[in-house]
């Protein structure tokens, strides 16, 4: 479709703590950023990815420059808004449609179907893990891999983005929240069920746990890469964070810091964070030193999830549960560590800010 565009809505403002805070979007309707394990933007910096529900339903739309108009790039009546993943050298926007994987250019709106997964269900039921229908894309731009709901299994597809072939290369009980390790484009970390979380793959379904938890009470969730190390960081919540080394499947305590979703920087040297019961606001640490965590600013955002703050609910299986992810902030560092992204609905509507590092 051609470009759509919309009148810039930013703004700056100083918050009570001296921090400097871009708003991206106002418009009355329900915006967020990707994901905090997906970028918002590509390598370059070239346009900010964000959802907008202004024409009635979840659209791809991206910020050329701060401060400019918005571009509406789709119009889709099925995007699954938390499938969207942006390719690093910012030609393309990948997501899912109702049964199809496609991608949109970001140049001028052009959309190509590239796969038809044939399965009604797509994704399981709820507002979490796997539920969401996140997808990965591979640094190098050529592998995205999607995660596809099919009867009693979870599908994991791999889309050649050169060649426009699909195949599925692994089935699992259930495959969450997907992600290409940045430093090795075959292999993929993806959350198993949420009493045995955290595996990797590499493209041809050779499939392995590389963590077990200790206990029946250990919470362990948010699995993220860390670039640089090939090691995979993870919440034990609400104890802290930990870090799994991929190959060796070593484990070190990080931090007793209460990381609730948290994502590290593209040197692997830093993360951040938000919080939650309580809500301490938004935060960066070190992960090497041991400097105490640097507070940022205070989202404000409602982060709707009541079970967070009881213990380990899954283990008798999945249990339905209130999170719409709009409401979390999911903080995600720019390509330069000079912008940290993230969500808040402080004004009543999810909108998308930014904060800007000194």
């Amino acid at each position: 479709m051609p470009n759509i565009l919309h009148p810039s809505e930013a703004h700056e403002f100083v918050d009570a703590h001296g921090g400097r805070i871009r708003q991206v979007t106002t418009h009355p309707s329900l915006h967020h950023h990707p994901f905090f394990f997906v970028d918002a933007w590509d390598a370059e910096m070239q346009h900010l990815v964000l959802i907008s529900h202004r024409s009635g339903s979840a659209q791809i739309f991206i910020e050329p420059e701060p401060g400019s108009a918005l571009v509406q790039l789709t119009k889709e009546p099925t995007l699954a808004e938390w499938s969207i993943i942006p390719s690093r050298d910012g030609r393309w926007i990948y997501y899912v449609s109702g049964q199809e994987g496609k991608r949109v250019s970001t140049a001028d709106g052009f959309v190509e179907t590239l796969v038809h997964f044939d399965s009604q269900e797509m994704r399981e039921t709820g507002m979490v893990g796997a539920a969401m229908g996140t997808t990965a894309l591979s640094s190098c731009g050529r592998w995205w891999a999607v995660p596809v709901k099919s009867g009693a299994v979870s599908r994991f597809w791999l889309i050649d983005t050169i060649k426009q072939a699909a195949e599925v290369f692994l089935e699992a009980p259930t495959i969450g929240h997907p992600q290409f390790c940045p430093d090795d484009d075959n292999l993929i970390l993806y959350a198993g069920p949420m009493t045995d979380r955290v595996w990797v793959t590499d493209r041809s379904g050779n499939s392995r746990r590389i963590f077990e938890r200790e206990h029946d009470l250990q919470w362990i969730t948010h699995e993220v890469w860390r670039p640089g190390h090939r090691s995979v960081l993870f919440v034990d919540w609400p104890r802290g964070m930990g870090e799994i080394d991929v190959e060796t499947q070593a484990v070190r305590r990080i931090s007793d810091f209460p990381v609730w979703h948290g994502a590290p920087d593209a040197s692997g040297k830093q993360l951040v964070c938000d919080t939650n019961f309580p809500d301490l606001g938004l935060h960066v640490l070190s992960l090497d030193a041991n400097d105490p965590p640097c507070f940022l600013h205070r989202s404000d955002a409602s982060s709707e999830g009541a079970h967070w703050a009881h213990p380990f609910p899954y283990n008798d299986g999945p249990v339905k549960v209130f999170a719409p992810q709009h409401t979390h902030p999911h903080p995600r560092f720019s390509p330069d560590s000079k912008r940290i992204v993230f969500t808040s609905d402080r004004s009543g509507i999810a909108q998308v800010y930014e904060i800007l590092l000194p």
